[in-house]
């Protein structure tokens, strides 16, 4: 996948793990792709760690619920860490 094309995927990723997880996120729509870009690696990871799948490789529904998934691990671990220092 090209760079825009993980930016997209990135995009929505972190919409729907903000979607699935309501509440005050201080950051905004670039912060949102930056956690489904890096959700998505996460994601992939986690995915080859516990089940030995292929991760995050396309735009697929296996590849998105990885990237979505791992989004919403790195979305709890900014609302910690942000509320942390608030």
């Amino acid at each position: 996948m090209g760079i825009l094309s993980w930016i997209i995927f990135g995009l929505i990723a972190g919409i729907i793990a903000k979607l699935l997880m309501p509440g005050r996120d201080p950051g905004g729509c670039i912060i949102t792709m930056l956690i489904g870009i890096a959700g998505a690696v996460v994601g992939g990871w986690i995915g080859r760690t516990l089940w030995g799948s292929t991760g995050v490789t396309g735009f697929d529904l296996g590849s998105f619920g990885l990237a979505v998934l791992g989004a919403i691990v790195l979305l709890a671990l900014y609302r910690m860490l942000a509320g942390r220092r608030a």
